[in-house]
């Protein structure tokens, strides 16, 4: 084990009460220690008075190896991490408060309104549905985020962050919990900004040359075209008789084409598109021309 692992890890516990993270004894911290061996807090103690003394270290099925304390109860997310994400080296849980109201609320945090977040942690917080405790639905949640994200939601249960080491794992923390913040203040002003499409792109390329991405993670791509979406619920071409090209759409079509150009108001260019689109859509399926 290196030298000051413990002191490290017990000093991470107390950060995180001391940043109004955790209460009661809430949250858990680990890392590598080893082959197949994770030194983490033990259950049942506040994060404020946790020392090097009242360590544990667990093998990889969480089975305890050395400490007099017992492991805490989500020991199995985190290996789970641990498992999905080998570059990790450090995993913290913690319940910041604004960003735990997301996960709390079913508020999604998968919102792409800041570049330097974009390019820290990617197009948006992502978050675990919600399951309970030990359940493998739960595992299996946490297992498909880590792979994808260095810290996500999990719904009811806080945030998770991860890192090649502490610091980096609590900063991550801290950067959700302020971009959490930012996003309610700015719902709160009359909504969010979100950067368009290019710019996603353009901010993910400069991630992936940075190194930033998640090594396991499907690779970096700008959301899907807004105008894929009605594409697939296409009329069926015998559905109307043929219309003659050119001509105009009927009422309740031309209604629904409106409706959704209005749903994308405030993104440039985007309401002119996807309406030329659709209503190419609705041509082709009613027999007349695209052109």
């Amino acid at each position: 084990m290196r030298p000051h692992l413990r002191a490290e890890v017990a000093a991470a516990a107390r950060r995180l009460h001391a940043a109004g993270w955790v209460a009661n004894h809430d949250g858990n911290v680990s890392v590598r220690c080893g082959r197949d061996r994770f030194l983490c807090t033990p259950t049942a103690v506040s994060k404020a008075a946790v020392d090097e003394s009242m360590l544990v270290v667990v093998d990889a099925k969480g089975a305890l190896v050395e400490g007099t304390r017992k492991p805490f109860g989500e020991m199995a997310l985190h290996l789970a991490i641990y498992r999905a994400r080998p570059d990790a080296e450090a995993v913290l849980h913690a319940h910041p408060p604004t960003a735990t109201a997301f996960g709390v609320a079913g508020v999604s945090l998968e919102v792409a309104a800041m570049p330097e977040f974009l390019v820290s942690l990617g197009p948006g917080v992502p978050t675990v549905p919600l399951a309970l405790p030990g359940t493998p639905e739960l595992a299996a949640g946490v297992d498909a985020a880590a792979r994808n994200a260095h810290a996500f939601l999990c719904a009811g249960n806080g945030v998770f962050s991860l890192g090649p080491d502490l610091d980096m794992a609590f900063l991550r923390m801290e950067l959700v919990e302020h971009y959490a913040k930012i996003v309610a203040a700015a719902r709160q002003l009359g909504g969010v900004k979100e950067l368009s499409q290019a710019q996603v792109a353009k901010m993910l390329e400069s991630r992936a040359r940075a190194g930033l991405t998640p090594p396991s993670a499907a690779p970096a791509a700008a959301p899907a075209e807004p105008a894929a979406a009605p594409k697939a619920a296409a009329l069926p071409p015998d559905a109307r008789p043929p219309r003659p090209a050119g001509a105009g759409l009927p009422d309740d079509l031309e209604d629904i084409a409106a409706r959704v150009a209005a749903r994308l108001a405030g993104r440039p260019g985007a309401e002119g598109e996807l309406r030329k689109a659709i209503e190419e859509e609705i041509r082709a399926s009613l027999g007349g021309s695209r052109a």
